[in-house]
């Protein structure tokens, strides 16, 4: 055993001075792995980063939420969906009284007006209508204030609260509760301010206003695009939910069993779904073409360790005659490979970093441990793979053969 591990290590030295003893012909073998690996690592970076702060972002979405809408979200005919008829605060009505699996329902109307205070003025924000049960479909809760309460919105108060950007923007140096702003050029009384819930895609999801949705539609119109916000006891029921609204819908809009649904029913997960699927597509992409860089560097390895294996014939006669087992030889070449690779390997990941916290300037990038490990130990495979045809031709010499060698 001992002399076995003699015997390895042995390879490895002489393979190490092989190394060494040809830096620049090296160096330039490990190009092709190096930016195979930077190339691997960096896309796994960005894939890794945005796929976690989509997932974060998506997170206010809830996964036991349904939102029901005049569109799908992910649907492709347009111009069919915008003839659809338009969800209404009737409809609103009647999930609210027929559906038994809700557990809270909100009607969400939005349009744009001009928000002022004093000199500060907001132009073309959005202003949404909703209820009180806003915040129990929604995981935002008021920072500051109170949120709109029952009598509020039957009252069809001249109430509003704020996203935490815009009362940053209004009232940059003092309390916003209290104030009279101006929406569409309308008094209205701020009572609260949202939380924080950062941006979605770049753009900020804390720009809006929310009003009571009678006083939306009084003061703003009735025709407004309208959701409806249904939030179910646990997500394990979001399924029998979302057929529980479909149903209730089809028989308020008068559909037949043959007729399709002239509305669409959303939540998170199709969200998550159709973007996992888009950035499956762009990983495997990234990946072609880095897998094309690694065989390209694959094939530069094997070349030059052909011309070793040429170069050292006589050095590999003379060690078999000396009494050399093949598996020596051929491990010592193996080895030769596998270093060059893991080397290659290593600078790639290291270019792999420095590469994404320059994109994390742009998008978000992580790089777990396992990411360092996972391009080490594929750049050694490469070289394992591409060295072993070398290596069984340099143990295969005869070793009269390869002293005779010139």
């Amino acid at each position: 055993m001992i002399r076995r591990l003699v015997e390895i290590f042995e390879g490895l030295r002489i393979a190490g001075t092989a190394l060494r003893a040809n830096k620049v012909r090296a160096v330039l073998t490990t190009l092709g792995i190096v930016i195979g690996v930077t190339t691997v690592i960096l896309i796994t970076c960005i894939i890794l980063g945005l796929n976690k702060s989509v997932s974060g972002q998506f997170a206010f979405l809830g996964s036991n939420t349904i939102y029901v809408s005049k569109f799908d979200w992910w649907g492709s005919n347009w111009r069919e969906m915008m003839r659809r008829p338009d969800i209404t605060i009737d409809h609103v009505r009647r999930v609210e009284e027929e559906s038994e699996l809700a557990i809270a329902v909100s009607p969400y109307a939005e349009t744009r007006r001009m928000v002022s205070y004093r000199e500060h003025k907001l132009k073309r924000l959005d202003v949404a209508g909703t209820n009180e049960n806003y915040i129990h479909t929604n995981p935002t809760r008021p920072e500051i204030g109170r949120f709109f309460t029952a009598v509020d919105v039957q009252r069809n108060r001249h109430v509003c609260v704020l996203g935490s950007e815009v009362s940053r923007k209004l009232f940059p140096d003092q309390s916003p509760i209290g104030r009279r702003i101006k929406i569409g050029g309308i008094p209205f009384q701020v009572i609260g301010v949202q939380e924080k819930i950062g941006k979605l895609f770049g753009q900020s999801m804390d720009e809006y206003v929310m009003v009571p949705i009678g006083t939306f539609m009084k003061e703003f119109g009735a025709r407004h695009w309208m959701n409806i916000v249904v939030k179910a006891d646990d997500a394990r029921n979001i399924e029998e939910l979302e057929y529980e609204i479909r149903g209730i819908l089809r028989k308020a809009r008068h559909l037949g069993p043959l007729d399709p649904d002239d509305f669409g029913v959303n939540r998170q997960s199709s969200i998550m779904n159709a973007y996992l699927k888009i950035m499956n597509g762009v990983y495997i992409g990234g990946f072609l073409i880095a897998a094309i860089s690694l065989l390209v560097g694959g094939i530069g390895i094997m070349n030059i360790l052909l011309v070793s294996v040429t170069e050292r014939t006589q050095e590999v006669g003379l060690r078999k005659a000396l009494g050399a087992k093949r598996w020596m030889i051929g491990w010592q070449f193996l080895t030769e490979s596998a270093v060059l690779c893991s080397v290659g390997g290593l600078i790639g990941v290291f270019f792999g970093y420095l590469g994404s916290k320059a994109v994390n300037n742009f998008l978000p990038t992580t790089m777990p441990l396992w990411v360092v490990v996972f391009g080490v130990v594929f750049a050694a495979v490469v070289g394992v793979f591409f060295g072993m045809y070398p290596a069984v031709k340099a143990a295969r010499l005869h070793p009269i053969e390869a002293l005779r060698y010139e």
